[in-house]
């Protein structure tokens, strides 16, 4: 008794949410040059360095897409600190040896096998939902949105200096020591949550715990909506540079500004993600899904008629304001449409499709934009987030209360 009274939620929460942090810091301070990366390394088959770049990214949500719904499965028998101690580990690994590569082929099949191993934020949602109280759901997901928003923030700008001032593998390097850092904190400071005990006979085989998952009343809408919303904000991606450079012709700060716009939609949805968590626990999920996704629609689709560097970064920060009480908010519905012994298959399925949506966004945000002009990508995704406001209102059923069996699970305040 005396060791519970020692880790209680609260001290779980907090040791995964600054893990979080770093992990994110260390795993988007590598995005900026990767591309640079690829065209530094060369081809040895002949592909282009812009096909190898493209790889680099969509390879790793690719396998993440096919093997996240595998680990959330075995977290819920093994245990989730275990998947979680599983990614960060294995990151650490695989960016040594990327660090280390002779050509573009073998970065691209190095960040397929990442894909396959890591997938830290499905691991961790699933491990604090399973010791968090219920109806504080809604904190603790916005805390963990926080930590991402600030290390997407961070990240970023701290890889880019020290590849500019060592070189590209110190970079790797920093990234891995990072990660090792967040898988120490872990393996140190956290009791893993309590796992459902069953005979063999009682046991759900794998595709029966997703099928039980999707199948449970709202949970196949919060899907859809995490995909819709994802592959929205993802659609802007290989945009948004392309787009600051029309708007400052000739400016020699374009890096640093795209980097700002970047920085400041993080920035706000690290501020709101807390605040909106929270109100969500009090007036309702659902309700907060439908202000949330309404105001997004409202705030991209006039980033198609901006004129200036300015407006532009304003409405981002807008955008990043509304979306702080999306992605915490789908979280939260997760927790409460599902059964809290199966916390490790709903978010392993949950990180699949939103690496699902993240590999196909790039793809057809280029597509809009060639078809129809940069601009013409903020009104589509404008649009699915209108979209996504319809399937909340229709489709997302009414909060549910928790049981008193779910409240068991969980460790005291």
């Amino acid at each position: 008794m005396r060791d519970e009274a020692i880790l209680p939620w609260k001290r779980t929460l907090y040791i995964v949410v600054f893990a979080q942090l770093t992990s994110t810091i260390g795993f988007s301070s590598i995005f900026p040059f990767l591309p640079l990366y690829v065209d530094h390394l060369g081809a040895r088959t002949g592909l282009s360095v812009e096909l190898l770049a493209g790889l680099v990214y969509s390879a790793q949500a690719f396998t993440m897409m096919l093997a996240s719904p595998v680990w959330g499965a075995l977290a819920d028998r093994y245990g989730r600190k275990l998947m979680l101690e599983r990614a960060m580990y294995s990151g650490v690994i695989l960016l040594f040896l990327m660090a280390n590569v002779r050509s573009a082929e073998e970065l691209v099949l190095l960040r397929a096998l990442q894909g396959v191993v890591t997938g830290t934020f499905g691991a961790a949602n699933a491990l604090v939902v399973s010791q968090v109280p219920r109806e504080r759901t809604g904190y603790a997901m916005g805390l963990l949105e926080v930590a991402r928003g600030l290390g997407i923030a961070v990240g970023p700008l701290l890889g880019g200096l020290v590849a500019d001032a060592f070189g590209y593998g110190p970079a790797f390097y920093v990234t891995a020591a990072l990660l090792l850092v967040s898988g120490l904190l872990v393996t140190a400071g956290v009791k893993d949550g309590p796992v459902e005990k069953r005979s063999p006979e009682g046991q759900p085989g794998m595709f029966r715990s997703w099928q039980h998952v999707a199948s449970s009343p709202g949970v196949a809408a919060t899907y859809s909506l995490r995909f819709l919303c994802e592959l929205g904000r993802s659609m802007i991606v290989p945009v948004a540079p392309l787009f600051v450079q029309t708007l400052l012709v000739g400016s020699a700060h374009l890096n640093t500004f795209s980097g700002m716009v970047v920085s400041a939609a993080a920035l706000a949805t690290t501020i709101s993600a807390v605040f909106l968590g929270r109100l969500g626990d009090r007036v309702g999920y659902r309700r907060i899904i439908l202000i949330c996704t309404f105001l997004a629609g409202l705030f991209y689709l006039p980033q198609s008629l901006v004129n200036s560097g300015w407006q532009l970064l304003g409405l981002q920060a807008l955008v990043g304001f509304a979306l702080g009480g999306v992605t915490p908010v789908l979280s939260s519905l997760l927790a409460t449409y599902t059964d809290p012994g199966e916390a490790g298959a709903a978010y392993g399925l949950d990180n699949s499709v939103n690496a699902g949506s993240r590999t196909l966004a790039p793809t057809i945000g280029a597509a809009v934009a060639v078809a129809y002009g940069l601009r013409a990508t903020f009104v589509a995704t404008g649009l699915l987030f209108l979209v996504s406001v319809f399937i909340a209102m229709w489709l997302l059923p009414g909060n549910r209360t928790f049981t008193g069996q779910q409240k068991d699970l969980v460790h005291p305040v």
